[in-house]
C-alpha cells in the first residue's frame, strides 16, 4: 500500500465521517507511552517527529495528549521493565521505536494498542501475522528488506574495486540478524565477501572497531538497528579514520559526514505513525490497520566525504542521487 495513499485515506475517512469526532470525548486527554532502546539524547529526533505528526491531527502535548517516554539507554535488558512501567500507567496507546522495543511492548500487554516504526522484517520476527492483517494489538511502519541488498549494490557501484565489506549488526535484534541474512543473499552476484561483526551494547565499540581495523576491509556497512543508529557520529568518525567508504541505513549518517545513504527516512516514519495513532484513538483496532511499508527510497551522496577519501563517484550514480551534499 502506498504511504501517501494510506495516510490520505485515513485523514479523508475521518473528515468524511462525522461520527469519528464523537469517538473522541470533548476534554479528553490521551496518554501515549513511547518506548525506545536508545538514550533520550540520540532518540529525541524521532520522538519530536512523532510530536510533529500528532500536531497535524490536532494533538497538542499538555493540552489533549500526554506522552510518557521511557529510554533504555542502550540496555536491551531494561526494555521489559520499562514496557511494564508504561502499561502500569494505563496509557491509551504505546508507540515503539525499533524491533526490540516493539517486542518488549507486545510481551508486556495483549490489550493496549501498539504502533511501531523503524522495524525490519516484522513478520519473520513474529511481531505481526501479515502486512494486510497484522493481528493482535500491534501495527505500524516497517522496512521490507530488499533495500539491504540494494545498498550493497550501490556501494559497489560507487567503489568498483570493492571486494570485502565489514557489516556491523546487532545479534540481540532479530531484525538486525534478518538484515544481515538479506545482505548475504546479494554477495555472490556482486562478487563481494561480507564480514559480519557483532555489536550488542555500547561497550562493544572498542572490540568491534579493533576487529575491523585488523581485517582492513574495503568498505563498511551497518544495519538499521536503533541502537547502532543512535551512535552514528561515532561510527562515521571511525570510518573516516580508517578511510573506509561506507553505506549507511539512514540519511542522518551522511549529513554527519558519512559517504552514502540509501533508504527511507526514519524520522518520516515516526511522523507518519501519527496517522495510526489518530485512527486508533478514534476507535480503530490495530489488527485491522495494515502495516505500512516505505515506498520511496532516496539516495544521498556526500561529495565532500568522497573527496576526502580520494574517491570519484561515477556520474551515473550522481545523476540518480536525490541529494548530493557538497
Amino acid at each position: 500500500m502506498d504511504r501517501r495513499a494510506f495516510i490520505s485515506g485515513i485523514a479523508g475517512g475521518l473528515l468524511a465521517a462525522p461520527l469519528a469526532a464523537e469517538a473522541q470525548p470533548a476534554g479528553k486527554v490521551y496518554r501515549i507511552g513511547y518506548l525506545a532502546v536508545t538514550s533520550v539524547a540520540s532518540g529525541l529526533p524521532n520522538l519530536e517527529a512523532l510530536r510533529a505528526g500528532l500536531s497535524t491531527f490536532g494533538y497538542v502535548e499538555g493540552k489533549n495528549v500526554i506522552i510518557e517516554a521511557r529510554w533504555a539507554d542502550g540496555s536491551v535488558e531494561h526494555l521489559p521493565r520499562l514496557a511494564a512501567e508504561l502499561t502500569n500507567l494505563r496509557v491509551d496507546l504505546l508507540c515503539t521505536a525499533g524491533g526490540q522495543a516493539s517486542a518488549a511492548a507486545k510481551q508486556a500487554t495483549p490489550t493496549i494498542p501498539i504502533v511501531f516504526a523503524n522495524v525490519a522484517f516484522p513478520i519473520q520476527s513474529g511481531l505481526v501475522a501479515s502486512y494486510p492483517r497484522p493481528g493482535a494489538n500491534i501495527t505500524g511502519i516497517a522496512f521490507t528488506g530488499p533495500e539491504y541488498g540494494k545498498r550493497l549494490e550501490l556501494l559497489k557501484e560507487a567503489y568498483p574495486k570493492l571486494a570485502r565489506v565489514a557489516l556491523i549488526y546487532n545479534p540481540n535484534n532479530p531484525g538486525s540478524i534478518l538484515a544481515l541474512q538479506e545482505t548475504q543473499r546479494w554477495i555472490t552476484a556482486l562478487s563481494v565477501k561480507l564480514e559480519p561483526h557483532e555489536f550488542r551494547v555500547p561497550g562493544d565499540f572498542e572490540r568491534v572497531f579493533a576487529a575491523i581495523a585488523a581485517k582492513r576491509p574495503d568498505a563498511l556497512m551497518t544495519t538499521a538497528d536503533s541502537l547502532l543508529i543512535s551512535y552514528r557520529t561515532r561510527i562515521v568518525a571511525f570510518a573516516a579514520t580508517l578511510r573506509l567508504p561506507a553505506m549507511y541505513p539512514t540519511r542522518e549518517f551522511v549529513v554527519d559526514g558519512g559517504l552514502l545513504f540509501y533508504g527511507a527516512s526514519i524520522p518520516e516514519m515516526f511522523r507518519d505513525v501519527a496517522a495510526y495513532v489518530d485512527k486508533i484513538l478514534k476507535g480503530a483496532k490495530p489488527a485491522d490497520l495494515p502495516v505500512e511499508q516505505p515506498r520511496k527510497f532516496d539516495l544521498v551522496i556526500n561529495l565532500k566525504t568522497a573527496k576526502a577519501l580520494g574517491l570519484t563517484i561515477p556520474q551515473s550514480l550522481l545523476l540518480r542521487a536525490d541529494q548530493v551534499i557538497e
